[in-house]
């Protein structure tokens, strides 16, 4: 773990507003697709190029804000493209959803390697899409998207849109109350839509305990986009009478970032109709849709991982993390290139650049390599995101028998404020053993499925195989201490890591886990293997006052004799995946099972868990390997029956929502 000044210091350098005397890097353009001003709701797209008299390469941030309130990083620095002397910066596209006014758009163009930097700000006027005293509803380019805006409300009251479908005894969905001004408009993102289907939408202002609904105004969303593949769903067991039905909305992350689907991400109803989906951006492959869809955000909106272009040339997996709006636009985006830059200034010697290190890698050579599994909400409007990092150790580390050199991948936590830029990190090999291998032995290959960029490998010179050593897959930010917690798949445990809200010392606080573990499990279910084991998505319920939730995906338990209890031949219980509930006492350092449920299917990676406002549990196991195939499971259980249960194909994490504006 770092923090220091000297990142701010750093920060200011690369935000300097004007350009040094003796600077060679030059702005030769700042051009915008459509004219200034535009309504509300317009794509804008920005090209800027730029000369530099050094070798460069340049990179290019975007900054942007109302003119009455300081520049926000909205896409970080990231390498552009030269063409004979002329660099152009990567494709930045700004669509304004409210409030109108002017606008100032700043660019920095920064030269990592002379340190010499230039900027240039713009202004750019946003009309609103309201022209009298009556509401309005636009489209968006996602067809099941609309923009609703209405006429200003007084200062110190809150105001909301309500919308349903143009039909007897519909549902109404209600977005957050947004607090009024008093002399611009509100404009809201409307979303959880059926294709084809006309809708009602009207405000709602609440001045004290009085609330004023506006006006209906009529919106019918478009198809479904022809050519595009969506998901299919089978409905396995209904909605019942003992579903939770206070939560109607099933949030599907599909894609992987290596490619393997093909699917958007969609939300669907309890019946697997589609009521949303992914409008992605992404520059490259967008019918693959190489994104990580990690978590939802509140009021809106989502976090992802992305393939796409950064400072690293050898690849795009994992290397862009992205926050996206309902309508699939960009709100904010980072890269490795900056990160590791970001790192270097906190004083990491592990998290540079994989480009720079020299073949073949010599012993303690570390590089970070590419985002993975988790980008997730902080308080303060901060993120955490998990990156992979490679570490070359001695010949014979953790068992290997080359007799050469050991690749060891293991996890970077880096924790970004509001604006993005790094002021917290962990780093494993700081912290854990890593003599303690992997529970199955797990490895990874360059381009191999299910593994992060492996860039240090070197046939004849390193071991054939990168160890993957802990393969996190999420983490939790604990409230009720403000320490992390951290799972670990490949080492079976999940840790407690003292991050105290960003000054914490980064020390392993506690282990918990059927090897090595601090904590003994209250075995009342007489459990042949109460642990779980290769688990995803550990949570704790009730915003951190609850029981610790996780999917339990069993790979340890369901290996072959002597690790696990033998796969196939174990008892039916024991041959699938779990869903379960533990509850942690950190003053006897002792779990007791609340929920190990069987549910019916094992899923050998990835699943998501939660609990439900009504006390059922939700949990996908999103990688069943069947007959016609690999599919996933959107299960809700009440104890250990099951009251839900939709077949889609393969994912990686899903949700069970009230709506889309909120994450449970």
């Amino acid at each position: 773990m770092k923090t220091s000044t000297t990142l701010w210091l750093y920060l200011f350098v690369l935000l300097g507003a004007s350009t040094p005397s003796f600077a060679t890097v030059k702005i030769t353009s700042v051009t915008q697709s459509v004219p200034s001003p535009q309504v509300i709701g317009t794509s804008i797209a920005w090209t800027v190029t730029a000369t530099d008299s050094n070798p460069g390469p340049l990179t290019f941030q975007f900054n942007l804000a109302p003119s009455s309130k300081p520049l926000a990083m909205v896409k970080d620095f990231n390498v552009g493209t030269l063409s004979g002397s002329t660099w152009t910066a990567q494709p930045f596209s700004w669509v304004p959803t409210g409030p109108e006014g002017t606008y100032h758009i700043q660019v920095v163009i920064k030269d990592f390697t002379s340190g010499e930097t230039t900027s240039k700000t713009v202004s750019y006027s946003v009309t609103p899409l309201v022209t009298g005293s009556t509401p309005v509803a636009a489209s968006t380019a996602n067809p099941l998207v609309a923009l609703f805006s209405a006429p200003a409300c007084p200062t110190g009251s809150t105001m909301r849109a309500s919308f349903q479908k143009n039909a007897a005894k519909s549902a109404v969905t209600a977005t957050p109350y947004v607090s009024c001004n008093g002399s611009t408009t509100m404009t809201f993102e409307i979303a959880g839509m059926y294709p084809s289907t006309q809708y009602v939408i009207h405000s709602q202002t609440k001045t004290g305990t009085k609330t004023t609904n506006g006006p209906n105004v009529d919106f019918t969303t478009g198809a479904l986009p022809a050519g595009e593949t969506f998901p299919t769903f089978k409905v396995v067991v209904p909605s019942g009478s003992g579903t939770d039905t206070a939560e109607p909305v099933l949030l599907w992350g599909f894609s992987e970032l290596g490619g393997e689907t093909s699917y958007r991400d969609v939300a669907t109803d309890l019946a697997g109709k589609i009521i949303w989906f992914y409008n992605t951006t992404s520059s490259s492959t967008p019918s693959a849709h190489p994104d990580l869809l990690t978590r939802p955000v509140a009021n809106g909106g989502m976090l992802t991982i992305q393939n796409d272009v950064s400072w690293n040339t050898v690849t795009q997996d994992g290397q862009v993390l992205r926050q996206i709006d309902l309508a699939g636009n960009i709100v904010k985006e980072t890269n490795t290139g900056i990160i590791q830059q970001e790192l270097l200034a906190l004083g990491s010697t592990d998290g540079g650049p994989c480009t720079t290190i020299a073949k073949p890698a010599p012993v303690g050579a570390a590089c970070l390599g590419g985002f993975h599994h988790e980008l997730t909400s902080l308080p303060k409007g901060y993120v955490a995101a998990l990156a992979s990092v490679e570490k070359i150790f001695p010949a014979g580390t953790q068992g290997d028998t080359s007799g050469l050199p050991v690749d060891v991948i293991g996890d970077f936590i880096v924790v970004l404020n509001s604006n993005w830029q790094v002021v917290w990190y962990w780093d494993a090999f700081q912290y854990l053993n890593v003599s303690r291998a992997a529970i199955l032995g797990e490895t990874c290959g360059v381009n191999e499925a299910g593994c992060p960029p492996v860039f240090l490998l070197d046939p004849g010179h390193i071991a054939p195989s990168a160890k993957d050593w802990l393969h996190g897959n999420s983490v939790y930010f604990w409230p009720q201490n403000n320490d992390l917690i951290f799972s670990m798949k490949d080492q079976d445990w999940v840790i407690k890591i003292d991050y105290n809200n960003g000054t914490g010392t980064g020390d392993v606080l506690w282990t918990m886990g059927e090897t090595g573990g601090n904590f003994s499990f209250d075995n009342i279910n007489s459990d042949p293997w109460p642990w779980f084991s290769h688990q995803h998505d550990v949570t704790l319920a009730n915003n951190g006052s609850g029981p610790m939730i996780l999917f339990d995906n069993g790979d340890t338990r369901t290996a072959a004799p002597p690790l696990g209890l033998g796969f196939p031949g174990c008892q039916p219980n024991d041959c699938n995946s779990r869903g379960m509930a533990l509850t942690v006492d950190e003053s006897t350092l002792t779990v007791t099972p609340v929920l190990s449920a069987n549910l019916g299917v094992y899923s050998s990676a990835d699943g998501a868990a939660q609990l439900l406002s009504d006390g059922n549990y939700y949990f996908l196991a999103p990688l069943v390997v069947t007959l016609n195939g690999i599919e996933s499971n959107a299960m809700e259980f009440a104890g250990t029956t099951q009251e839900l249960n939709i077949q889609g194909p393969e994912g990686y994490r899903g949700w069970q929502l009230v709506n889309l504006y909120s994450t449970n």
